[in-house]
């Protein structure tokens, strides 16, 4: 699988990664196969979360033996420090790991928050003593308004940044979701750009969901494969694998045969995503 360079980490990350919200509610035997199936396709990137249930578990499991395999990020929903003290110390204890090589500050998505987060006995500062400690290399941020994002790094220097980028975000591009000027921003920085929701759809039209994802997702090989290859195409670094495992086989083929795509193939595939409404607010998914 290819390789991408995470910015200024200068680590090579495959192209897909662990999604650990896949491992929410998992049999350890399902979140084992996943893992091991990770393994064997040189996935070795890790995005996982306090707030994906008992994922960090899962994840902890594997850290014993293969902790040298995964770039491991984590991520807090703390806005205070003595928050995200207790948050960092509680995810190292349940990912059974004595740092982390990412660590983000989760789900900023307005500038209220984001002032709050990296202002005066906010989240950042026990970030930063946590790196000067060393249980933890590089800070990132994450959430669902790209334009929140673009504010963040005139505020501080992340070393990555995660956000949603699909094709039919891309079909139909608002304010709340345009990602353009943040690739622009972030690739200024040399940032490393995770981007989340590459085979999003739409929000699910009833109550009955075919799979644990947020979102209904393109669930054929051909639909995967042009979601994927659209996101990628726009020199993202990886891209977490949908919260569903059933849903990583297609995934881990698309990525195994993906090119580039052309202007015009990309321009196609965002006309055959017309019809859906992107998501984009993280009050409807997070």
């Amino acid at each position: 699988m290819e390789k991408r360079r995470l910015g200024k980490t200068g680590h090579m990350s495959s192209i897909l990664a662990v999604g650990g919200a896949a491992f929410w509610e998992v049999t350890e035997a399902e979140a084992d196969a996943a893992m091991k199936l990770a393994l064997e396709h040189g996935i070795n990137h890790i995005d996982v979360a306090p707030r994906y249930g008992d994922a960090e578990l899962h994840v902890g499991r594997w850290m014993h033996q293969h902790r040298k395999d995964f770039f491991l990020g984590c991520k807090t929903m703390a806005r205070d420090k003595a928050g995200a003290w207790e948050s960092i110390r509680h995810s190292l204890a349940r990912l059974q790991t004595s740092y982390f090589d990412l660590f983000q500050l989760h789900g900023v998505d307005d500038v209220e928050t984001l002032e709050t987060v990296l202002g005066p006995d906010g989240a950042l500062e026990a970030v930063l003593e946590a790196r000067q400690q060393g249980l933890l290399k590089y800070i990132g941020i994450t959430g669902h308004r790209p334009n929140v994002y673009v504010e963040a790094l005139t505020r501080f220097d992340f070393d990555t940044v995660l956000f949603p980028l699909s094709r039919v975000h891309a079909a139909h591009v608002k304010h709340d979701n345009d990602f353009r000027p943040l690739l622009d921003a972030a690739r200024r920085k040399d940032m490393g750009m995770i981007a989340i929701k590459a085979i999003s759809k739409h929000l699910w039209p009833t109550e009955k969901r075919s799979f644990r994802t947020w979102y209904e997702p393109f669930d054929t090989q051909e639909g995967i494969d042009r979601s994927l290859a659209y996101t990628l195409s726009q020199g993202v670094t990886t891209c977490p694998m949908a919260s569903d495992t059933r849903l990583w086989p297609m995934l881990i083929d698309a990525a195994e045969r993906f090119a580039p795509l052309t202007e015009a193939e990309q321009a196609a595939v965002l006309d055959e995503v017309a019809e859906y409404e992107p998501i984009s607010s993280p009050r409807q998914v997070f």
